[in-house]
């Protein structure tokens, strides 16, 4: 079973060794502005694996291996010290914020805000330059959890995102526990909006339920102008998805600032 899980015949050694060796590559799609318009200033850091022959698998061929051997923790904490490290490294200016994915697992780990703020003051990167996006069914599933994180990275000075949210129901309560910074609208709800009615009443309750809690909002999956333009009309802070920029190598985000 172990051996189907990932194509890999000693899957564990193969994700530690991933882990040791950089293996892993570092990605990152840009996240527009909409007020002011046509500026990034953040982006959501993305994870590669490379395998044999340069080929780069994508997130959902090893992610669920690093789940299943609950070492969702160590890859966490990977991507925070990779992404701190190039903050540190690259010229002022530009993006300011990177939004990193912490795991279920991540959140129950008591010690990985203090790892977040140890790495932080190390490379005297401002704290405010890491915002952490939590999936809306962690949060629901793990909610004493997960504000308990909230708080401790927010103590930091980090931001707090809710990711895929709506994709169930349209439920306040992470938002207004967490004392969330952003929440990032589910895709389902974004790709709906030119058809669904329903879709567009999610969108401006969340925007209503944002702009009382000073939570900015996030539309992911964005890959049409139609929608683009519904979403500026919408009050909709910010917009993420194939239609605005791909997925690039974090090294060449630089062609992506803005001063």
């Amino acid at each position: 079973m172990n051996r189907e899980l990932a194509g890999w015949s000693d899957p564990v050694a193969r994700l530690r060794q991933a882990l040791a060796r950089d293996d892993l590559q570092l990605y990152c799609q840009p996240i527009l502005s909409l007020r002011p318009p046509g500026l990034f200033h953040m982006a959501e850091a993305l994870v590669r694996l490379r395998e044999e022959e340069a080929l780069l698998l994508p997130p959902g061929d090893f992610l669920p291996a690093f789940e299943h051997f609950r070492m969702m923790g160590e890859l966490d904490r990977w991507v925070v010290s990779r992404v701190v490290r190039w903050l540190a490294d690259s010229p002022a200016g530009g993006l300011r914020c990177f939004s990193i994915n912490v795991s279920g697992q991540t959140l129950e780990d008591a010690a990985f805000p203090g790892f977040v703020a140890d790495g932080l003051l190390a490379r005297n990167v401002p704290p405010q330059a890491l915002a952490f996006e939590v999936d809306e069914a962690d949060t629901l599933a793990r909610l004493e959890a997960a504000v308990r994180f909230a708080h401790a990275v927010k103590q930091i000075g980090c931001k707090a995102l809710v990711d895929g949210f709506g994709q169930r129901s349209v439920s306040f309560i992470a938002l207004k526990t967490m004392r969330a910074d952003f929440v990032k609208v589910d895709g389902s709800i974004i790709r709906a909006l030119g058809r669904s009615q329903v879709a567009r009443q999610k969108l401006q309750a969340v925007v209503r339920v944002g702009e009382a809690l000073g939570v900015e909002v996030i539309a992911e999956c964005v890959e049409e102008a139609e929608i683009l333009a519904r979403l500026r009309d919408s009050r909709v802070g910010y917009a993420q998805g194939l239609g605005i920029a791909e997925p690039v190598p974090i090294g060449r985000s630089a062609a992506l600032r803005v001063s």
